[in-house]
């Protein structure tokens, strides 16, 4: 009897033990949770799909960015989110605590990576820049089915591993809804009848002026020589249509490629070419639906990056003077330097 009594003390001393043991081990592994990590500076993990908690676990151990794996798998299983943590590309701060990693991983807080398609840029160039992004995955769809402008130049985010069909289609979808808001925003007296037509001036705008304050400005002296039956006699459309569609030539533009008939010289046809010559942003867009009040029907560069407006063309030749004085001045200026 008294050797049984003993023996029920032994096992309950040693059951108060293993769990006095148990929630020891429960309260460190709590405080590990929220230490701050190992790592003294970011780094950058990458899960691929169909990665397990071993898998993941390991991926951290590996990179620094957690220092008892073992706990750390534990945690996991423990808090019920082994069938939660999501694959993918991840950035892990320095100090950057397991609890935290661990909530990154079941958000899917993923690294967003950027690209930026310019203003003015033609679709062939936003096709080299998504084709030529390493980050992407996945084959370019035909660039024959997509229309000249048909993409928004903006800054795109995505993560790595992302459809590159997938990601000109986000473009397009940005194009089709910044074009119809600015349908829908449009002047009601605009000598324009299609959305179509509204593109294809916005990226004539684009390609005419880089400087935000001068594009309703350009815009208006375009809707003006429009009503008046003007030729609009804008050179980066002579350009496109001797680039091939690249909207860039290695030259300057001649008095014979004014006269070079093409479907985009305004020079030679009347009213719009036949379709957009860039991608034009949304602000460009946004200055044609809503054109400066101006009688202006001129512009020429003014030798600062901007240009100088005039309403009748006798203003205009005296300005097209000046900028062709500058244009020989600087020509001597680097020939002098090239000479030195």
């Amino acid at each position: 009897m008294r050797f049984l009594k003993h023996l029920i003390i032994a096992l309950v001393s040693l059951a108060t033990l293993v769990v006095a043991g148990a929630g020891a081990l429960l309260w460190w592994g709590s405080v590990w949770l929220e230490t701050p990590g190992p790592l003294t500076e970011a780094r950058t993990v990458l899960l691929p799909r169909g990665t397990g908690v071993a898998g993941i676990t390991r991926e951290l151990a590996d990179a620094g960015a957690i220092d008892q794996p073992a706990v750390f798998r534990a945690a996991v299983v423990l808090l019920d989110v082994q069938t939660r943590l999501k694959a993918g590309e991840y950035r892990v701060e320095p100090g950057q605590s397991p609890s935290d990693i661990i909530d990154m991983l079941v958000e899917g807080r993923v690294v967003l990576h950027r690209l930026t398609l310019p203003e003015g840029i033609t679709l062939r160039a936003a096709w080299e820049a998504v084709a030529g992004d390493d980050l992407l995955s996945g084959d370019m769809p035909p660039m024959e089915g997509f229309a000249e402008g048909a993409l928004l130049p903006e800054t795109y985010t995505y993560t790595r591993g992302d459809d590159r069909g997938a990601l000109i289609r986000r473009m397009k979808a940005a194009m089709d809804k910044a074009l119809d808001e600015a349908w829908a925003a449009r002047r009601p007296d605009l000598p324009l009848s299609t959305p179509e037509e509204m593109l294809i001036l916005a990226s004539i705008v684009e390609r005419e002026t880089g400087i935000p304050d001068e594009r309703p400005l350009v815009a208006g002296v375009f809707v003006n020589r429009l009503k008046r039956g003007m030729r609009l006699q804008s050179d980066p459309t002579v350009i496109y249509g001797l680039s091939e569609g690249t909207g860039r030539i290695d030259r300057g533009i001649t008095r014979s490629d004014l006269g070079n008939a093409h479907d985009w010289n305004t020079y030679e046809i009347d009213g719009l070419p036949k379709t957009p010559i860039a991608l034009p942003g949304r602000a460009a867009l946004m200055a044609v639906a809503q054109p400066a009040e101006t009688d202006a029907l001129y512009f020429v560069a003014d030798g600062t990056g901007g240009h100088v407006f005039a309403r009748t063309l006798a203003e205009h030749n005296a300005n097209v003077a000046k900028w062709r004085r500058i244009e020989r001045e600087r020509r001597r200026a680097a020939k002098a330097a090239a000479g030195d």
